[in-house]
């Protein structure tokens, strides 16, 4: 199932709601602060700020649904110096 597929049967389950989620991002060694700076010409990235641990880089992203976020979490994954990213939807329960 390619990623557009996807994206297609999750939003026919949540629909158009607005959608938040964190993402956690490693970088290649030393471009953490470059990252972070380009996070911010992506539209539904709120902040984006440098961490020390596992990760270097954590974005907050807001999206008008499920699609709009897949798009914008396939932006910040094709960054220079992103190597692995992981996103964390939010729930509401």
């Amino acid at each position: 199932m390619g990623s557009e597929q996807l994206i297609e049967k999750v939003q026919s389950r949540v629909g158009n709601i607005m959608t938040s989620a964190c993402m956690l991002i490693r970088t290649e060694r030393g471009k953490f602060e470059q990252v972070a700076d380009n996070l911010g010409q992506i539209p539904e990235v709120k902040s984006a700020f440098s961490v020390i641990g596992r990760f270097d880089v954590i974005v907050d992203i807001e999206a008008a649904g499920i699609r709009q976020l897949a798009r914008a979490v396939l932006k910040a994954n094709r960054l220079a110096g992103v190597v692995y990213t992981e996103t964390l939807v939010e729930v509401e329960g």
